[in-house]
């Protein structure tokens, strides 16, 4: 018998405890009111795609604390999922982190992965979250991704070094004998689904920029598995574009203005298919 893991991906944008947004005012009212759209967004995924997401990749988290106050201050609570966080060494201070269900997965091993510049230094920029899981008789690894941004002149060549620092770890992984693979994230580039991935809907991007949509998240990397890839255009996650036209992601701050979003992004859903329970 062969089983279907959902899998969940978000850039939940600037997710700070309360206080810790600098020169914008997120109290401790703004910050659970995100923590419960967030858990709001898992649940209506599960609704819409037949099942809760077993697997949940996040991108912009700031630490375990906000993790553990969605977990289980929020109607994730009634769920079973596990925390998976290190800190990374950005300088902005955010992190990748991934939630699983305990009732359907084992956790076997995480580890955080370090980008390396041309001299061996650590990068100042978040690492590849690599998390390998048990669904009893199989074996899944997933690595989380937040490839850096696109400020700056040598910004090519930092998201350049990222996915080569993946690509390295997908055929280490392949060469100890982890033959099922899935990478997901925010990559601040267009990303090429991976062989295997049927893209479903008809959503135009997960973020939009200047009135253009761009599809910066997804799913690169995949091996031993075949997967259907939607995004999660949701209504209450969206606004209309008053600048340009139809709708765009509804954020949390615009500049300093709070307009009570989420995030800039849209999440990404992956039904997996390939693993034995």
């Amino acid at each position: 018998m062969i089983i279907l893991l959902f899998l969940f991906f978000w850039n939940v944008e600037n997710f700070f405890a309360p206080g810790n947004i600098e020169g914008k005012n997120w109290g401790s009212t703004r910050f659970y009111a995100k923590c419960n759209s967030i858990a709001k967004t898992i649940f209506l995924a599960g609704d819409e795609y037949g099942q809760i997401p077993d697997i949940v990749a996040l991108a912009e988290v700031e630490n375990r604390e906000v993790l553990s106050r969605l977990v289980y201050g929020t109607s994730l609570r009634k769920l079973d999922y596990g925390i998976v966080h290190y800190d990374s060494p950005d300088h902005r201070g955010i992190d990748c982190a991934l939630l699983y269900r305990r009732s359907h997965l084992s956790l076997l091993s995480s580890k955080a992965c370090h980008l390396y510049d041309s001299t061996g230094a650590v990068m100042p920029t978040r690492d590849i979250l690599l998390a390998v899981l048990s669904t009893g008789s199989d074996t899944l690894a997933v690595l989380v991704n937040h490839h850096p941004s696109k400020l700056g002149d040598t910004s090519g060549s930092r998201r350049t070094i990222a996915m080569e620092r993946l690509l390295f770890l997908r055929d280490s992984l392949l060469a100890e004998g982890v033959s099922k693979i899935v990478a997901v994230g925010d990559f601040n580039d267009s990303v090429t689904p991976a062989p295997g991935i049927t893209l479903e809907g008809s959503a135009g991007g997960t973020i939009k920029f200047n009135g253009q949509w761009q599809k910066i998240d997804g799913c690169p990397v995949l091996e031993g598995l075949s997967a259907t890839e939607h995004i999660f255009d949701a209504q209450h996650l969206s606004t209309k574009d008053a600048s340009y036209s139809g709708s765009k992601p509804l954020r949390s701050f615009s500049g300093p203005r709070y307009l009570g979003g989420v995030s800039d992004h849209y999440p990404i859903v992956l039904e997996l298919r390939g693993l034995r329970p």
